[in-house]
């Protein structure tokens, strides 16, 4: 563990994946596996804490949501795990099943649309077919995150300053060309961001290729415009993440009919107060973004999943009665010449932009120190 604290601390921060997408493009191991687990001092640990203080869990719940809790508390999981779980895991699965069904009937005789990179969807049919899959998904996804708990989303729009942010030299756009982004730049709390997403403009995202087999989920991701990702293969018959992706920002951002796509470029989660380094994969095609802003406030257990596993996080998200989300939406942010020409620069002046709107603190750190980080928290929950 020392030796994995000294590498951390001589080591600049984690190399970006090869401009993906907002995804790791080489190392697809599962967080909070609990091996390996290296034994580590109280000491040590504090000291992970505060250079991954991105990925550290602050709530009631306490560090991996293993923390005390308080008799009250005991007794309010209790009776929601036998009250309110069951009806919300039931209306859950009446819901996904519920639009699986729709988007079954809405490619009724249809083939996917497939291209070179074997890439497959129904993003891109028209006429009715489309229109219910839409409007059907963004209305289900709100539901889902009503049954949930977020019964209120709070939404503010920030008004463009002029001074800050002008339209590319040139010929005069119309406001509607003037609002077609290439692609939704937002930071990555949550799970629960996709479905917000989904409520709110239902995008596409990116998704490993292995997501398009599984039931249900596989065939509402094609309906999505998923951009599948083969990060096995090496072989020279896939573009990889950063081609993928920057033909379907530059088509989104050309052709008003094509489906808008969705990146979190910081490629994991955090606890919401930090920004991690943007990878590029949402730049190079040199288009406007808009910049989207996601927080979670809470008072007893923190919606982020950060450093907690997948299965306590959805118990605990269960249990709570009432939930939060207020979200930021910035204007859109169209590039200079210089960030066209520099796509690390574009990356970072948006995210120093998101940062600042959303009262987040820049953070220098990525994957490979969350993956220590967790590791460190396994090997102190095995010595107890």
């Amino acid at each position: 563990m020392e030796s994995e604290l000294k590498d951390l601390n001589s080591q600049p921060a984690s190399k970006p994946a090869s401009h993906g997408g907002g995804s790791s493009a080489k190392d697809d191991r599962p967080l909070l596996k609990p091996d390996p687990a290296p034994s580590v001092s109280a000491e040590e640990l504090q000291e992970l804490e505060k250079k991954c203080a991105a990925y550290v869990r602050s709530d009631a719940y306490g560090t991996m949501g293993r923390g005390d809790l308080p008799l009250k508390e005991k007794l309010l999981l209790g009776v929601a795990l036998v009250t309110l779980v069951p009806i919300r895991v039931v209306l859950s699965m009446t819901l996904l099943l519920f639009y699986y069904l729709i988007c079954r009937i809405c490619t009724l005789g249809l083939s996917p649309n497939r291209d070179e990179d074997e890439q497959e969807d129904y993003a891109h049919m028209g006429g009715w077919r489309r229109a219910v899959i839409v409007w059907c998904g963004r209305s289900l996804s709100r539901v889902m995150l009503f049954v949930l708990g977020f019964y209120w989303i709070s939404e503010t729009y920030r008004i463009p300053d002029a001074a800050q942010q002008s339209k590319p030299e040139g010929k005069e756009e119309s406001a509607e060309e003037a609002e077609k982004p290439g692609a939704i730049i937002s930071n990555h709390v949550s799970y629960l961001d996709i479905l917000y997403h989904m409520s709110s403009s239902f995008p596409s995202f990116v998704a490993k290729r292995s997501v398009a087999k599984l039931p249900l989920v596989g065939l509402i991701s094609k309906c999505l415009g998923c951009v599948y990702v083969q990060r096995e293969s090496k072989s020279s018959d896939f573009k990889g993440v950063a081609g993928v992706v920057t033909d379907r920002v530059q088509e989104a951002h050309q052709n008003k009919t094509a489906p808008q796509i969705m990146l979190f470029p910081e490629g994991t989660t955090t606890n919401g107060d930090f920004l991690l380094p943007f990878k590029t994969g949402a730049f190079l095609a040199k288009a406007p973004v808009l910049p989207v802003i996601l927080r979670y406030p809470y008072q007893r257990f923190s919606p982020a999943w950060d450093s907690i596993s997948g299965v306590r996080h959805v118990i605990y998200l269960l249990c709570q009665f009432v939930n939060h989300i207020e979200v930021t939406r910035l204007p859109v942010y169209y590039p200079s010449q210089e960030e066209k020409d520099d796509p690390k620069l574009y990356a970072d002046n948006v995210r120093r932009l998101m940062a600042s709107e959303g009262g987040m603190t820049l953070a220098d750190i990525g994957l490979a120190e969350k993956r220590v980080y967790h590791a460190a928290l396994n090997g102190l929950f095995c010595q107890s």
